[in-house]
């Protein structure tokens, strides 16, 4: 009951859109964790920075296409300047570095890692000066180890040497999307946040594809096999667009700590589809893990409500 209560308070506050922000929220739980078995299975058959391209790009025509239909106002100076800095940190380094990664490590590892940004945020809060409840950071810290205990068998991977280039893109990573969710909190607009999206996926998509061009590490279109395009497909579906919107949703109408809580489940989401596809161990650790998480997101929702 004290796990719902912190969002009942703030859904009384949003009589108009009653319960949405907490269904946005699980929905962000359950597909953003099965993106990752997805950007496994593409970047096995694929340059990693080309299927971001290639994601993003589709992403993005169809959020332009809407707006265009819609004959949408387009940004002025200063919404471009959001824009292109959130292309950067969201779409270039965010996703791109990420999908990389996965490149490199276990799809588990990868969410592992994932999970990681809840405590950039209170990192960041920290040396900006800011009051921040030691419950959360204890609660952050506690559920963030629930993790670890639920993918014992892929902590293994960060003694691998061949790893090691995945984890630091995959940090990298976790700590830019980190500073988007900061960014985007402080620095809201009036322009269409969906349409924003549709830009910036555009715009990495064009940057990511005018590297990998000059540098020759894409390959044909024609040589991409269809398990890859089926991966580009449900990402585009799915994690670029319908889930993108749930987030947004999800961050505007929700407090940081509480829209970022869905990284602690995105992992047990890859853990049970690894399993039913891949035949993926499911073993003691992860009931245990299991248990962990949830009394770190306890911690969590206990000292927001106090707060």
């Amino acid at each position: 009951m004290a796990y719902f209560s912190v969002f009942h308070n703030y859904i009384k506050q949003k009589k108009n859109a009653i319960g949405l922000p907490i269904l946005a929220l699980i929905w962000i739980s359950f597909f953003w964790g099965t993106t990752w078995i997805a950007s496994k299975e593409g970047v096995k058959h694929m340059p990693p920075m080309q299927l971001v391209a290639l994601r993003q790009l589709f992403g993005g025509l169809l959020y332009l296409l809407y707006f265009l239909i819609k004959k949408h106002p387009w940004p002025n100076k200063r919404q471009w300047r959001t824009i292109l800095v959130l292309s950067v940190l969201n779409f270039m380094l965010s996703n791109g570095l990420s999908t990389w990664g996965v490149k490199y490590i276990s799809s588990g590892l990868g969410a592992i890692i994932g999970s990681i940004f809840p405590l950039w945020i209170v990192i960041i809060s920290l040396f900006r000066g800011q009051k921040t409840s030691w419950k959360a950071v204890v609660g952050l810290i506690v559920a963030f180890g629930g993790i670890c205990v639920i993918f014992y068998d892929y902590l293994n991977d960060f003694l691998q040497p061949e790893f090691r280039f995945g984890i630091l893109l995959s940090v990298i990573a976790t700590f830019t999307w980190a500073l988007s969710s900061i960014y985007i909190k402080e620095n809201k607009t009036n322009f269409n946040p969906y349409f924003s999206l549709g830009l910036q996926m555009l715009i990495s998509s064009v940057v990511i594809s005018s590297v990998i061009g000059f540098n020759g590490t894409s390959v044909p279109l024609s040589e991409i096999p269809a398990i890859s395009w089926w991966s580009i497909g449900y990402l585009v579906v799915f994690g670029s667009v319908l889930t993108f919107i749930a987030f947004i949703y999800a961050l505007e109408n929700l407090p940081t700590e509480i829209s970022s809580l869905y990284a602690y489940i995105n992992p047990m989401v890859a853990l049970f589809f690894g399993y039913l596809l891949f035949d993926e161990p499911l073993t003691t650790a992860i009931i245990i893990g299991g248990t962990i998480t949830i009394i770190g997101l306890y911690l969590v929702n206990r000292a927001i409500k106090k707060k």
